[in-house]
């Protein structure tokens, strides 16, 4: 009968030390406490929790091959947007931002977790004792020794679990040595405050929610280093094109300005009609010098967000090898664009991840509402012997002790939980209005991003259209010049109006470009449309 009590007694300890490690090693949401909200995949399948986030791009493009220092690198704006993937320092700062915040996951598990502890203590006495019968006084020695080893845990559920086994041995001078060997389990189970595990896996889930979240943020960070790379790309060749406008009206200014002073010369023209041919010529230069500087400074800015090359280098000269031309369509699918803002923005849906947070905090608080009502179990089975091994043969015996209970303890008025249950709910109401306002924004930026599009597709028909009325109208007026209807000055101010006209026709073209760009950054689908994905792979190999 002995050993069956032990029998029964092991196999419930062995029990609990079995749930608390098979529940503990893995808590995840085994109640369904938050079925509302997916969860993200935490099986062994798919790998740690924390990962380094990369991106992946199609292999459309050659390579890029450093260019050896002094000399140009061959450019496409595909290239480009893979450069900036591969080497920009600014996106590799914030690639690390999720892995960061992927830690708070397991800090928050860590709570679950099984607790080894052990302790030995020692303690020595000397003291003196009056004797009851004769009001004599001894002294009395001793010394007493033991030992405690276990296993603790706290559960999702609200339970605490703990198993021990320990052992102590007394020796006195006044009475025989005694080893006590003893087993225990000590259960603990929340029943208002702390109970269940919608309220107690609560923290991870938002540290969940907080990865995704900065997931987002990266999403949305890597959007606008892909736009703003894309914008600098195009904005170069503008500058480019820019500097072949400005050359080629130089040229044409210089040649009005000689022809003007050899028929100045065999006296054709008056002295006069000379100063309007060489200011002409010297507003070309100035124009000139004012591109080449602003080619340099887009440049150093692109370079910057691409940084080619092991270090980066800053003096790489670049040819652009993609034309800013594209088929003109007018855009007919607003309603569709609204709708994959609504699912693709990064902001948008970082919002709504903070709002279930602020969701996911008002059940803590409600249950901070609740006073502590606690229900706690304990039972052991001890040995009594006079030697070591005895003692923990003795634990097939008839003594045991067990103790039930509840305890309960609640703050009067518990204003504290009070104020964070109000602070909860108002922060849930703010968060739902942020998201409510963010919906309305991001429908505005698409609006305008398509309303851009319209513009820029437009001018540029009408700007093409412009500048072949303003080459007939500047051949005419040279043609007026050569036969003495008109002057020199008004040649120049036609060869100012051919070439403004020229440089709004290349802006027209450039700038549409820019605004499919803005358009796929305000719907939040510039990465789909550039074909990159973000990918994450484990920390560590498997």
């Amino acid at each position: 009968m002995r050993f069956l009590c032990i029998f029964r007694f092991l196999s419930l300890l062995g029990l609990g030390v079995w749930t608390m490690f098979t529940l503990g090693c893995a808590p995840v949401d085994r109640w369904d406490a938050f079925a509302d909200i997916p969860p993200p995949d935490l099986s062994p399948d798919a790998g740690p929790a924390v990962v380094p986030y990369t991106f992946q791009t199609p292999a459309t493009e050659p390579p890029i091959i450093p260019a050896a220092e002094g000399e140009p690198i061959a450019l496409s704006v595909e290239q480009a947007i893979m450069l900036a993937l591969r080497n920009n320092r600014d996106l590799r700062v914030q690639q690390l931002a999720p892995v960061v915040t992927g830690t708070f996951e397991e800090i928050e598990r860590s709570r679950f977790d099984p607790e080894l502890f052990a302790e030995v203590d020692y303690t020595e006495e000397e003291a003196n004792e009056t004797s009851r019968s004769s009001g004599e006084q001894f002294s009395v020695s001793g010394n007493e020794a033991g030992g405690l080893a276990g296993v603790r845990q706290e559960l999702p559920s609200g339970t605490s679990i703990q198993a021990s086994i320990g052992q102590d041995r007394t020796i006195s001078d006044r009475a025989p040595e005694q080893q006590t060997a003893r087993l225990g389990l000590s259960v603990t189970q929340a029943l208002l405050r702390g109970f269940g595990p919608a309220v107690n896996l609560t923290r991870v889930r938002q540290a969940e929610l907080d990865t995704l979240a900065s997931i987002d943020e990266l999403r949305g960070f890597t959007e606008s280093l892909l736009a703003d790379t894309e914008i600098a790309y195009w904005k170069f060749v503008l500058a480019r094109k820019e500097i072949a406008i400005f050359e080629e009206s130089f040229e044409i200014a210089k040649k009005q300005r000689e022809e003007v002073e050899q028929r100045i010369e065999v006296g054709i023209l008056p002295q006069i009609e000379a100063a309007a041919a060489r200011a002409e010529e010297a507003l070309r230069i100035q124009g000139l010098i004012n591109a080449r500087s602003l080619l340099e400074d887009r440049r150093l800015r692109l370079l910057r967000l691409i940084s080619p090359g092991p270090e980066g280098r800053l003096d790489t000269a670049i040819n652009t090898t993609s034309q800013p031309h594209i088929l003109l369509e007018p855009i007919n699918d607003l309603h569709d664009r609204l709708q994959l803002a609504e699912r693709l923005r990064p902001d948008l849906n970082e919002a709504r991840l903070r709002l279930q947070q602020n969701r996911l905090e008002t059940i803590i608080t409600r249950n901070g509402l609740l006073p502590r009502l606690d229900l706690f179990i304990a039972m052991g089975k001890t040995g009594y012997a006079d030697t070591f091994p005895d003692s923990f043969r003795e634990l097939d015996g008839d003594t045991y002790d067990f103790t039930a209970g509840v305890s309960l303890s609640y703050l009067l008025g518990n204003r504290a939980a009070r104020a964070r249950d109000l602070a909860a709910y108002a922060s849930l109401q703010q968060a739902a209005e942020a998201v409510a306002n963010l919906r309305q924004l991001v429908q505005l930026d698409v609006r305008i991003a398509v309303n851009e599009v319209e513009r820029t597709r437009q001018l540029i028909d009408a700007s093409r259209e412009t500048r072949m009325y303003q080459e007939k109208t500047m051949e005419a007026e040279k043609e007026r010049f050569d036969v003495g209807a008109s002057t020199s000055l008004q040649v120049a101010q036609a060869q100012r109006d051919l070439l403004q006209i020229q440089i709004a026709e290349v802006e027209a073209i450039v700038n549409f470009r820019i605004a499919l760009v803005q358009l796929h950054l305000a719907e939040g689908s510039l990465l789909e449309y550039r074909g990159v994905k973000l990918a994450d792979y484990p920390l560590m190999p498997e």
